[in-house]
């Protein structure tokens, strides 16, 4: 039973954790949400997790995980936690903001 535990460990290690804070259902919200989704299925190489928080419904999110602005991504895994504060038009930022990989083959983006 172990060997299944460990297993479960290294499965969860590959996913990418991410919380989308929006306030209701905005055109700004649903286009984040449209473009977030595109940028995962196009460019990532792992499975990703992502739960979107509409903080109209539970304003007192916002300050408990420190969002002051919104649509906020949040990548909590991998560490270092990152957040990213727009619509997300702009592919290139998030793809390097996240630190994700790309099915293109190429490696992780570079940090600066």
């Amino acid at each position: 039973m172990k060997k299944k535990s460990k297993e479960k460990q290294l499965a969860s290690n590959d996913v990418v954790e991410l919380r989308l804070y929006v306030a209701g259902q905005t055109p700004r919200a649903l286009a984040a949400l449209s473009n977030l989704n595109k940028i995962c299925a196009e460019y990532s190489e792992e499975k990703y997790h992502l739960e979107v928080i509409d903080l109209v419904k539970n304003p007192a999110l916002a300050r408990e995980h420190q969002i002051l602005a919104i649509p906020t991504l949040v990548r909590s895994l991998p560490v270092p936690i990152r957040k990213i504060i727009g619509d997300f038009s702009d592919t290139e930022r998030v793809v390097v903001g996240l630190d994700i990989a790309t099915s293109k083959g190429k490696s992780r983006a570079a940090k600066a």
